[in-house]
């Protein structure tokens, strides 16, 4: 059987997508999962405190409005819990496939069509392939000296096992970064110890975290207007961040500097720790963070950061630049490999080229999406359309909206193929690089949103109005149509 679509992963974007073929009235697609329920990220990631850094309004679809969120700010049960209310909603469950996981395709481009092949030894055939799987589920874990040689429970926080009782142990943590700010405040409520190793310091701004009153739930609820107000509010201050990722406006950047550092100030008296608390680069140059508890739980007496380089890990401890530390659980906060995109999936295209061949300096693909000798291919949370400003779910539902429109053409028109022209690639990937290198996420060496040579491929480089519109309507002049 040959489906019309295939969609990888069921997370926002896998059911953005099947959203938007069923509203179309395309039912001829399967979802494929490779695990045994969905949520992708929001399933994977159970460590204490989990929760999201956009507010619960933004992230969350903006036909889908969910009145029951509990905290401004959601917690991952919650968002699990909103994400299976969707898929039931919508019927979904009927076109999904579960484990099933995808290990690589093929164009045969006779017939026009892809061939999935599956880890389970099985193939599917489609007409259109939609990879959906996100950037943060392959965990990163450096290749620290002796790490195989630790012999008490070690774990990443996308791992988290939560069989190990952490009650009284003496805790190291590797990482600081968003997830670390997030777990760190919840097992230091039952450890004896907390040591924590930082590589560099973050910017972090308060959540104001609150819970909504039964009252606010039940008004949004009756009058749904309010709650479309509320999202737009929030979309307005959250855009609002946008204005600190551009390198000249420097006044906006020292304010916000500013703001994160009196909040620092006011949990945290030790000026050392100040000190190393205070991150050496631009405000916005890497991820801003997010939280109300994390420096509150530094300031504890049997919490430790440590900024000395790790030289090894021994079977029992941690040995730095100068000194050792004994441990009796280690747990990664070293974050997820995000480039390159599609890990460990190998997709063959036209004259047998592969994904990672096309990708080798840099992964292109116009507006996140489609890629030369990739025909009928669309990828979703592709190069260049993360933000560091904005809820992703506002560029996952304009993604859909866009590739559903190139399903209908292919239908329509009886094509065999859509595949987007080699020069407008090009022509779009120096529009966004000329753009970024005005944008403060350019202005350090290394970070996450950069590949090996430099160029920024995670970000977006404009607002999400102008994602929303450059996908709103599908220019076909800029791709190869064959029939």
């Amino acid at each position: 059987m040959t489906y019309t679509s295939i969609i990888i992963g069921t997370g926002f974007s896998g059911i953005a997508m099947a959203i938007k073929l069923k509203e179309k009235g395309i039912h001829d697609f399967v979802m494929l999962e490779k695990a045994d329920a969905v949520g992708g990220t929001w399933r994977e990631n159970t460590y204490p405190g989990a929760e999201c850094d956009i507010p619960s309004v933004l992230y969350s679809f903006s036909f889908a409005p969910y009145p029951f969120w509990n905290y401004k700010w959601s917690t991952q049960d919650q968002i699990l819990e909103y994400i299976n209310t969707i898929v039931d909603q919508y019927d979904l469950r009927s076109h999904i496939h579960f484990q099933k996981e995808m290990i690589g395709a093929t164009w045969r481009d006779k017939q026009g069509i892809w061939t999935v092949q599956l880890k389970e030894g099985e193939d599917y055939q489609t007409k259109t392939l939609i990879p959906a799987i996100g950037q943060l589920h392959h965990p990163s874990i450096p290749d620290f000296k002796g790490k195989d040689t630790f012999q008490g429970p070690n774990f990443h926080s996308a791992r988290w096992d939560h069989a190990i009782d952490l009650k009284g142990k003496t805790i190291g943590v590797i990482g600081n970064a968003a997830s670390a700010t997030q777990f760190i405040p919840e097992i230091a409520k039952v450890a004896k110890e907390v040591v924590v190793f930082q590589r560099s310091a973050n910017w972090m701004l308060p959540k104001l975290d609150r819970q909504y009153k039964n009252w606010e739930k039940k008004l949004v609820k009756r009058f749904p207007f309010l709650f479309y107000l509320y999202r737009w509010s929030l979309w307005l201050q959250t855009g609002a961040l946008f204005l600190v990722l551009k390198k000249g406006n420097g006044l906006f950047r020292s304010i916000f500097e500013k703001l994160s550092l009196f909040v620092m100030k006011r949990k945290i008296k030790d000026p050392n720790l100040i000190e190393q608390l205070t991150p050496k680069f631009p405000f916005g140059a890497k991820r801003v963070l997010f939280s109300d508890t994390y420096y509150r739980a530094l300031a504890k007496p049997h919490v430790q950061l440590l900024t000395d380089p790790i030289s090894s890990i021994q079977k029992n401890s941690i040995q730095t630049q100068n000194s050792n530390f004994p441990i009796d659980v280690l747990v990664y906060g070293t974050g997820f490999i995000s480039n390159p995109f599609l890990l460990n999936i190998q997709i063959i295209g036209k004259d047998g080229i592969s994904i990672q061949e096309a990708w080798k300096e840099n992964p292109k693909a116009y507006l996140g999406m489609t890629i030369p000798k990739f025909p009928n291919l669309f990828v979703m949370y592709g190069p260049n359309t993360n933000l560091g400003h904005n809820s992703i779910i506002i560029m996952s539902e304009a993604q859909a909206n866009y590739i559903e429109q190139c399903i209908a053409k292919l239908q329509k028109d009886s094509l065999k193929s859509l595949e987007i022209k080699s020069k407008v690639v090009e022509e779009y990937f120096s529009e966004l690089q000329q753009r970024l290198s005005k944008m403060i996420w350019s202005s350090i060496d290394q970070s996450w949103y950069q590949s090996a040579s430099g160029f920024v491929v995670n970000n977006f480089p404009g607002r999400t109005m102008e994602y929303m519109r450059r996908t709103k309507r599908v220019n076909f002049d800029l791709f190869k149509i064959e029939k």
